[in-house]
C-alpha cells in the first residue's frame, strides 16, 4: 500500500480556490474542529480517552466526521457488474473518504475470486491514495440475513476473511434460509454467535489490528429476530457494532423506473415460513427510506437502546446495478463461469440505460464518522466508538453534537457516549448544524426543515423478542426552516429519576406523518410511500447516534 494522504479538504497545501463549494465547507468544519493541522494527518488512531466512569460529567475530543460507505459490490460479486476503479472513482466524485468492498459468499470467490480481489483493493489503494479502501466480505449469516465485515489493512486482512468466509458462511455451510432445516433452528443461531466470537478473538491476539460487523437490510426478509440481535451484539459488542439504519437501493422506486409496486430499498417482501412471527407486516417496508427497525420510534432500534447498550446505525449503497446506468455485464468466454473463475467479465457500455436500483456510492447515501486524525484505523475507532451520523441525498453539511451538564465547563460528550449526571441536573443539549452549501447530485440545494430529539428510558436487559421501547418518543421538535450556514440549537433536558438516552433525526420536511406507534410517540415521522411512486430526492432524512446518560444519586 503507498503512502496515504490526506484528503483533498483536508490538506493544507490545496489552495481553497482549487476546493467546490463542499470541499470549502469540509474544511471549515475540520477547522472549527481544531484539526487542520499536522494532527489531522494519516495515521492510526487510539479511542480517545473520555472522561466516561470517571466522575460526573465528560469531554470527548473535538471531532472531523469522514464520509464513507460500508456495503460495496464489484466485479467479484455474482449478480454486480462494476470494477473497483469505477467504483472508486464514483466513491472520489461524490465526496467519500473511506470505502468498504464487499463482495457475496460464493464457492467461486472463497477459491478464486478473493485473492484476485486482493490485488484489485491494492491496486486501487495505489491509484487512489486520497481514499481509504477496505476489503470487506458480506456474510451470509447463518439463519438470518447478510452482514458487513471488514478489517483493518494488514499482511492478514485476505486471509482473516477467507478463513471466515469458509468456516463460518451460512450460505456455503447451508445454514441460511435455503435450507433443508428451519433457518431459525438453534444450531445455526449458536454457529453464528460462534462466528462472531471468532473474530473478536482474532482482533484479542493481535492475527488482525481491527474487525467489525454490521448487520446489512435487517428488516428486508424479517428473518433476524430480535433475539438473534441481541445474541449477535453480545457475542462481542466490540464487533458486532451495528446495523444498516436504511438499506441501499434507494432508487428502486423512482416513479416509471422499476413498475408500480417497487418500494425504496427493494423492501418488496411479505413474511414468509423463516420470517421472525412477531414482526408485523408493516415491518417489511421502509419509511422514509429507512429501515422499519430504525424508523419507528420506540421499535427495535431504540428497544435495544433502552437496555443501555449502543447498538449503531449506518447507511450505504450496497451498489450492485446503478439507476439509469447504460454499463451491461460482459460476456462470459466458453467454459467460464463464476463458480470456476470468482469474478465476473468487466463490463460494456451501451447506449441503452439497464435496469438497476442503486446510487453510486456517496451519491445518495453517506455514512458519517468522527475521528480525530485520518486512516484506516481511525475510522474503525470511530465507527465502535458510535461517533456516527448518516443522511440522504446529503441533507447537510454537517452535525455536531454535545451533551453537557450546565455546570461543567468542557465540550461535554457526543454521539455514543455516556454522561454521567446527578438526579436533578440540568443538561444541554448543543446541535450544530452546518446546511448544505451546494446542490447535492441531483441538483436540488437540500433544506433541512426540523431537528428532532428522540428521548427513551435506560431499563437494563429485556426479554430477548421484545422490539418496543413503550418509554420512548420525540421529545422536542426545532423548526429550522429557512436557516441556512452554520448555527447551534440548544435544548434543555433535566435528568430525572433514571437513566435515559437521546438521539437526533430530521428530514427536509417533505413527507411526514404520525409515526408507526402513533403521533403520540412521533407526530412527524418517516412515513412509507405509495408503491412505485418513491422519488428518495424528495424526501430525505438524517439520523444520529445516541447518547446514554447515566444518573446516579450519589
Amino acid at each position: 500500500m503507498t503512502e496515504q494522504q490526506l484528503p483533498v479538504w483536508a490538506d493544507p497545501s490545496v489552495s481553497p480556490s482549487h476546493l467546490d463549494a463542499q470541499g470549502v465547507s469540509r474544511r471549515q468544519l475540520l477547522r472549527r474542529a481544531g484539526l487542520f493541522s499536522a494532527a489531522f494527518a494519516a495515521g492510526s488512531l487510539a479511542t480517545p480517552a473520555a472522561a466516561h466512569g470517571q466522575g460526573l460529567g465528560g469531554n470527548d475530543p473535538r471531532l472531523a466526521y469522514l464520509v464513507g460507505d460500508h456495503h460495496i459490490h464489484t466485479v467479484y460479486s455474482h449478480d454486480a457488474k462494476y470494477t473497483f476503479s469505477q467504483l472508486a472513482a464514483a466513491g472520489a466524485e461524490y465526496g467519500l473518504d473511506w470505502m468498504v468492498f464487499t463482495e457475496h459468499s460464493n464457492f467461486g470467490h472463497a477459491q478464486y475470486g478473493a485473492p484476485l480481489e486482493r490485488k484489485e483493493i491494492l491496486d486501487a489503494r495505489a491509484e487512489n491514495p486520497r481514499q481509504l479502501i477496505f476489503q470487506g466480505l458480506e456474510w451470509y449469516i447463518p439463519a438470518a440475513e447478510h452482514a458487513t465485515v471488514f478489517a483493518a489493512p494488514g499482511p492478514h486482512e485476505v486471509d482473516l476473511l477467507t478463513r471466515f468466509e469458509l468456516a463460518h458462511d451460512g450460505k456455503l455451510l447451508g445454514y441460511t434460509d435455503g435450507a433443508a432445516d428451519n433457518p431459525n433452528t438453534a444450531r445455526n443461531q449458536a454457529h453464528a454467535v460462534k462466528a462472531i466470537k471468532w473474530l473478536a478473538e482474532q482482533r484479542r491476539t493481535g492475527y488482525v489490528d481491527d474487525v467489525l460487523v454490521l448487520a446489512n437490510h435487517p428488516m428486508r426478509l424479517g428473518i433476524d429476530s430480535p433475539y438473534e440481535m441481541r445474541d449477535w451484539r453480545d457475542a462481542a459488542s466490540e464487533i458486532m457494532i451495528g446495523m444498516e439504519g436504511a438499506p441501499g437501493a434507494q432508487g428502486a422506486a423512482i416513479p416509471g423506473w422499476r413498475g408500480t409496486t417497487s418500494i425504496r430499498g427493494e423492501y418488496e417482501n411479505k413474511p414468509s415460513a423463516q420470517s421472525w412471527p412477531g414482526y408485523p407486516a408493516d415491518a417489511y417496508l421502509t419509511y422514509g427510506g429507512f429501515d422499519w427497525a430504525t424508523a419507528t420510534v420506540g421499535g427495535l432500534w431504540d428497544a435495544m437502546l433502552a437496555e443501555g447498550k449502543l447498538f449503531s446505525v449506518t447507511t450505504n449503497s450496497d451498489a450492485h446495478r446503478i439507476v439509469f446506468d447504460t454499463w451491461k455485464n460482459g460476456d462470459w468466454a466458453a467454459g467460464q463461469n463464476f463458480d470456476n473463475t470468482g469474478k465476473l467479465p468487466d463490463p460494456v457500455n451501451t447506449d441503452t440505460p439497464q435496469p438497476g436500483s442503486d446510487f453510486w456510492p456517496g451519491q445518495f447515501s453517506r455514512t458519517h464518522v468522527g475521528v480525530t486524525r485520518y486512516g484506516y484505523r481511525a475510522v474503525m475507532a470511530g465507527l465502535r466508538a458510535g461517533r456516527v451520523w448518516l443522511d440522504h441525498g446529503h441533507l447537510i453539511d454537517g452535525l455536531d453534537v454535545r451533551l453537557k451538564r450546565d455546570r461543567d465547563q468542557g465540550r461535554g460528550v457526543t454521539m455514543g457516549g455516556r454522561l454521567r449526571v446527578r438526579k436533578g441536573d440540568k443538561l444541554t443539549l448543543s446541535v450544530t448544524v452546518t446546511s448544505a452549501s451546494r446542490p447535492n447530485p441531483q441538483g436540488i440545494l437540500p433544506e433541512l426543515a426540523h431537528v428532532d430529539v428522540i428521548r427513551g428510558a435506560v431499563r437494563g436487559p429485556a426479554a430477548r423478542d421484545d422490539w418496543k421501547a413503550p418509554d420512548t418518543k420525540v421529545v422536542h421538535t426545532v423548526d429550522v426552516s429557512g436557516r441556512k450556514g452554520t448555527y447551534t440549537l440548544r435544548i434543555p433536558l433535566i435528568a430525572g429519576d433514571e437513566s435515559f438516552y437521546v438521539r437526533l433525526r430530521g428530514s427536509d420536511g417533505n413527507r411526514n406523518g404520525a409515526g408507526y406507534l402513533g403521533a403520540a410517540v412521533d407526530p412527524h415521522g418517516p412515513i412509507t410511500h405509495v408503491p412505485g411512486d418513491g422519488d428518495p430526492w424528495a424526501d430525505t432524512w438524517f439520523y444520529a447516534n445516541p447518547i446514554f446518560v447515566d444518573v446516579t444519586r450519589t
